[in-house]
């Protein structure tokens, strides 16, 4: 099986009206940030939500300061936009105790005009039969029902996911058997996206037509090449002319993970002159967090003086600062002049087919008893790691279930060893592999 992309969810509302309560409140710890991603972990941006057996990304829109006036109401703006542009369904998050206020209004007409579902969440009603007078005030924003919840308290949580879950549509789009490759490309402003897809489509004259995002205004482009489709997720669509770095960022941000959410590989574009930085390693990270496939096209490869070394120092780079996906693979293109661009659907195809990689159990329980006769599992205390089986569960990416006496034993390095005798057989190259670990009793075998 396959996962289905996500539906992502995103919060609006003013300063201080409980917008981060509610956000840790839903993802509880379970951030979808993963420890050993560098530059990832300040910025709880997203999260992964379990409710009943739906989940979804949260997207917390706040943390911009723009540079104006009013800076509330613009401030609600930005983040009004990036929810229209990312999101399936929105939170409109307003306060009960300080009431309906004008930029709630004037945010509430950007919400509508969106055409995106809005859910009215009216937050702090710590007492239902004290404050519900009060929240029926905000009926005059004309956003269908208010929902009373205290996010300090979890009231009221319940209510408000079953009417946000309830505009998840069953059959999206990207959920349907679409053999298609889909690729985003990714990366920071100005890396040269945009000319790497012009280049793509245009010179080899690859496009069939453009198809409408699905609930989103973004535009996939499919395209054909050598007999075979693909579809082109577009990141670089958006230009938003806006002077503040931070709002830049987070936006970058949040359009990654959209897009990231909906692809099945992802194409990280780097600039050759500037090198790996760290902004690329947190896009980066939302691939390798997500299990999604990765190829690292470093762009601008025309415009750097090289010697014979000139190749090895950059992947020696970037393998270092990406230390966490050590199985992404590296092309060195030119979307200027075209260098390699031909590769780049090579790739997409080798790592589109190792994404999707099935193994057999047989085969996967040789290869891990002939790992332990080779390297032996570590003990603590007397007692000995034992892996009694491994199956594969899942692709996209590829998921194994090893099942072990005590998973206390069962160390990151030795999970790290096993993979690396899988892949030793198999390649996997450009795709995360997964490791469950499961406790069975040895009575139980």
């Amino acid at each position: 099986m396959a996962l289905k992309r996500k539906p992502i969810v995103a919060v609006v509302g003013r300063p201080n009206v409980g917008k981060s309560t509610l956000f840790n409140a839903l993802a509880g710890e379970r951030i979808s940030i993963v420890k050993d991603t560098p530059g990832i972990t300040r910025d709880r941006i997203y999260a992964d939500v379990s409710w009943l057996d739906k989940n979804f990304t949260l997207i917390d829109t706040g943390g911009i300061e723009p540079d104006s006036n009013d800076v509330i109401l613009s401030q609600m703006r930005a983040q009004a936009q990036i929810a229209m542009d990312t999101a399936d369904v929105i939170i409109f998050l307003v306060d009960v105790r300080q009431g309906l206020v004008d930029s709630d209004s004037k945010v509430a007409d950007m919400l509508r005009r969106s055409r995106k579902p809005v859910v009215l969440v009216v937050n702090k009603v710590d007492d239902f039969d004290k404050f519900m007078a009060d929240v029926y005030e905000f009926y005059n924003l004309g956003m269908g029902d208010p929902h009373p919840i205290s996010a300090v308290n979890r009231l009221g949580l319940g209510d408000m996911l079953e009417e946000v879950v309830s505009y998840f549509s069953e059959d999206a789009p990207d959920g349907e058997e679409d053999e298609r490759p889909r690729v985003a490309i990714v990366g920071k402003p100005n890396v040269g996206k945009s000319s790497l897809i012009n280049k793509l489509l245009g010179e080899n004259r690859l496009i069939v037509s453009d198809i409408a995002g699905t609930t989103r205004d973004a535009v996939d482009t499919e395209v054909t090449y050598k007999g075979r489709e693909y579809v082109f997720i577009d990141t670089a669509g958006l230009r938003r002319k806006n002077k503040v770095k931070e709002e830049l960022e987070r936006y970058m941000i949040v359009r990654t993970v959209s897009a990231v959410e909906r692809a099945d590989i992802v194409v990280l574009v780097i600039d050759a002159v500037e090198g790996v930085t760290e902004q690329d390693a947190k896009i980066a990270g939302i691939a390798h967090d997500r299990g999604k496939a990765v190829i690292i096209a470093v762009n601008k490869w025309d415009a750097l003086e090289k010697d014979d070394k000139t190749i090895y120092r950059m992947t020696e780079k970037i393998r270092t600062v990406l230390s966490y996906m050590p199985y992404a693979e590296i092309l060195f293109v030119s979307a200027l002049t075209g260098q390699r661009l031909p590769k780049l659907f090579d790739t997409i195809d080798m790592v589109s087919q190792n994404h999707a990689m099935r193994v057999s159990t047989g085969v996967l329980n040789e290869i891990m008893a002939e790992a332990v006769v080779m390297q032996q599992p570590p003990s603590d205390k007397g007692k000995r790691l034992r892996l009694y089986y491994i199956t594969q569960v899942a692709v996209k990416p590829p998921t194994f279930v090893i099942f072990v006496n005590d998973k206390e034993l069962m160390h990151f390095s030795y999970t790290r060893y096993i993979e690396n005798q899988i892949r030793e057989t198999f390649g996997f190259r450009g795709t995360p592999l997964r490791f469950i670990i499961r406790e069975r009793s040895e009575k139980e075998q």
